[in-house]
């Protein structure tokens, strides 16, 4: 899935509600961005660079490979796909987010 599709599925599963109640950036590098505030009601979700309580730092194809299953995000976690700044807890919590 390319970032447009991504960020309007995210939107369609925030609009559902999410107790996630704080701000996620997944930086994809020069891919881009989702940025999720959820420290709103409704959450709101953009492809703004802002700064957030958690950031989630992958590439867009491992992205998608997490979504779907086929990579594991502890696996990814461990080898390095996956990077984590600011609070792991947060992190934690995105299942709901995420989606298939």
């Amino acid at each position: 899935m390319n970032l447009e599709t991504l960020t309007n599925g995210m939107r369609e599963r925030v609009a559902r509600g999410t107790d996630l109640g704080a701000s996620v950036k997944f930086d994809f590098g020069d891919e881009g961005r989702i940025f999720l505030d959820a420290t709103k009601t409704p959450a709101e979700v953009s492809n703004e660079d802002k700064p957030a309580d958690c950031t989630i730092k992958i590439t867009l194809a491992d992205f998608n490979a997490l979504r779907t299953g086929d990579l594991d995000a502890t696996m990814a976690f461990m080898m390095g796909k996956l990077r984590v700044e600011g609070s792991m807890g947060i992190a934690m919590k995105l299942s709901s987010v995420l989606g298939g």
